[in-house]
């Protein structure tokens, strides 16, 4: 079972409530991965990894693209190999996969906790204790973000790692927060987006946390549809070159003489 930070207020309470959700992950380590620490990997339902292309990245930590195909499931992969509980903060298109607000990744928002040494899967957004509805690529119109108006993150999968510390006073609870209609969506027409999709089984518990002044590192991936990497210049399609002597076909009529 997978743990959340759930970032309510309590008076009584001085630890951030958190949620493990969602069974714990026995999966290989995997070279599509950014992050040090703690990585993180995008895996299609129907293909394992997405390859990762390697993009400028910042003080904060790793970015990378990664080529969406439309329609298809996906799930996050995350893996802590430190010695010690981390608490996450996982937005995709700018909107945390929890709590469904709009995301600043910062320490006060809802985050999953991942034990030390684990290795966990974030398949949808979370819309109960035992549920979630799962993650596709889809258009901008048609995303998660894209029904709140909110375009300002679309296509990207962010994550934010911090420590833990000893208990201090009580966090301020996170709120859900509906962006305004504004021009950003007809600005998103034709990028990729991640939907709100099938409601799935998943487990999750409530934990006490008490995260870090600060993250320690941040994880971005830019999800795009492959028309898009192109045009970027991420991605090259490379001419296919036959062989003569291996391909095989029939005999084509001679060229007419002259």
């Amino acid at each position: 079972m997978s743990k959340e930070a759930a970032s309510e207020e309590n008076p009584h309470e001085p630890f951030l409530t958190c949620i493990l959700a969602g069974v714990l992950a026995c999966l290989p380590a995997s070279a599509d991965a950014i992050g040090s620490a703690v990585t993180l990997e995008i895996r299609a339902n129907d293909r394992g990894p997405l390859r990762l292309y390697p993009a400028p990245g910042s003080a904060d930590g790793p970015r990378a693209y990664a080529e969406a195909a439309r329609g298809a499931g996906y799930r996050l992969v995350v893996r802590n190999t430190l010695g010690c509980r981390v608490g996450l903060v996982i937005a995709v298109d700018g909107r945390n996969i929890i709590s469904g607000a709009k995301s600043w990744l910062k320490n006060n928002e809802r985050m999953y906790i991942l034990g030390p040494g684990e290795t966990q899967e974030y398949s949808g957004w979370r819309t109960g204790q035992d549920k979630v509805n799962q993650f596709y690529f889809t258009s901008a119109e048609d995303s998660y973000a894209g029904a709140f108006d909110d375009a300002s993150a679309m296509g990207l999968v962010a994550m934010a790692s911090t420590g833990s510390t000893p208990p201090s006073r009580p966090r301020v609870t996170d709120r859900m927060e509906h962006s305004a209609p504004s021009a950003e969506r007809s600005k998103a027409m034709g990028q990729a987006g991640t939907g709100y999709g099938e409601e799935v089984y998943s487990p999750s518990i409530t934990v006490a946390f008490q995260p870090e002044a600060r993250c320690s590192e941040k994880s971005l991936i830019k999800y795009e549809w492959r028309e898009t990497l192109l045009r970027l210049g991420v991605i090259r399609d490379l001419p296919i070159h036959g062989n003569r002597l291996w391909d095989q076909g029939f005999a084509p009529p001679p060229p007419p003489r002259r």
